[in-house]
């Protein structure tokens, strides 16, 4: 009993008393597309400031409706459109802060000939000239949602949509492009988009498909607010920028 009053009073001499070792860790939300650049990300914050990082990942459309059902982390990274999961009042709109952006990208089996997405007359030619497309299905990803705003954008909705080959996922759509069964795989420029039967255009002109928001929230109930703020404050700083643009996604400074 001695020994035991004696450590924990050791303990709280040095500071580690139990609230302060719960004030030393944070819980964060991230889509899974930003996975391996997250890890990364959250290594690097760690390291930086010895605060430990308990992340969960999920679909882009999982973890909105993770947010809308009560389910927010103390920080939550979302993919817009996210009205009805903030709506809900489970994050703090005054603390929406924008850390990078993604852009659709085209991407079409290894050693076909690259079509031309300079423009977005460009853009609207191949996609019209494509006999089968490939992508994520809206109601499972947000990618799915994307596409369909960027069709909308170039007004080919209804002559492109039936061309479109929903899949569960990104590495389906990958595969499908890549085997030959779909002619291009319309999906994140990102650098997980590796299948070796790929060879990816590029990212669309914004012109063509407006730029996915990646848009990180503190919970209302949050506990630490100030660590929270500094996981962002990192999130969107110019020491994460390089690991945002080695998986080509673009930061938002």
């Amino acid at each position: 009993m001695r020994l035991i009053t004696a450590v924990a009073a050791a303990m709280i001499a040095l500071g580690f008393s139990g609230s302060a070792y719960a004030q030393n860790q944070i819980d964060l939300l991230s889509p899974n597309p930003i996975k391996e650049t997250v890890d990364r990300l959250v290594a690097n914050f760690q390291a930086k400031t010895g605060t430990h990082v308990n992340v969960t990942y999920g679909t882009g459309v999982g973890t909105r409706k993770t947010v809308a059902a009560g389910g927010a982390k103390d920080v939550t990274m979302l993919f817009a459109p996210f009205d009805d999961a903030i709506k809900t009042g489970n994050v703090d709109r005054g603390s929406a802060t924008v850390v990078a952006r993604l852009r659709l990208a085209i991407a079409v089996r290894k050693g076909a000939p690259k079509p031309d997405i300079s423009t977005v007359a460009a853009v609207r030619a191949t996609l019209r000239n494509a006999k089968t497309i490939a992508s994520v299905d809206p109601l499972q990803g947000s990618v799915g949602g994307a596409v369909l705003l960027a069709l909308d954008k170039m007004g080919v909705t209804n002559e492109i949509r039936p061309k479109i080959k929903w899949m569960p996922g990104g590495g389906d759509v990958q595969k499908s492009a890549a085997s030959g069964e779909s002619d291009i795989a319309f999906g994140p420029y990102l650098s997980d988009m590796r299948n070796p039967g790929l060879d990816v255009v590029g990212a669309l002109p914004p012109d063509a498909a407006t730029p996915v928001d990646l848009t990180a929230f503190i919970a209302t109930g949050v506990k630490d607010r100030k660590t929270a703020q500094t996981l962002i404050d990192y999130l969107h700083s110019a020491d994460a920028a390089p690991l945002w643009r080695a998986a080509k996604i673009f930061p938002a400074q």
